[in-house]
């Protein structure tokens, strides 16, 4: 990955988080419209692969902003090599591992999107 490329990384994450936006709203719309409760909410401890405050606080917004997920707070630093932890609440996953991949994704994408130079997903 070249600082060159950084950019456009940007603008594809962009456009991909967008479109998590709309599946997980209409998700979350149709089962409020239908009758029944359609989502398996639980609790997750998502340990990250963020190294600044400013990557962990982009990660728990963009969680918090999509719909369905809720960032509920982080884990006390400890030593430096120690990774940074968010505990995250998800209404539509059937277990915590299942919220953790899909968080991953989103974390790897991230990532790869804000360092410049990049990260191997």
């Amino acid at each position: 990955m070249s600082t060159l490329t950084w950019p456009l990384r940007l603008a594809w994450f962009a456009a991909w988080y967008l479109k998590e936006i709309v599946v997980s709203n209409v998700t979350v719309l149709r089962d409020n419209l239908t009758p029944g409760q359609a989502g398996t909410p639980g609790i997750a401890l998502f340990p990250t692969r963020c190294r600044t405050d400013t990557e962990l606080t982009l990660l728990a917004a963009l969680i918090t902003l999509t719909p369905g997920t809720l960032t509920l707070g982080t884990a006390p630093h400890g030593a430096p090599e120690d990774p940074r932890v968010l505990y995250v609440h998800g209404i539509y996953h059937p277990d915590a591992d299942a919220l953790r991949a899909d968080l991953a994704v989103m974390e790897s994408r991230m990532l790869h999107a804000l360092r410049r130079e990049g990260v191997a997903r």
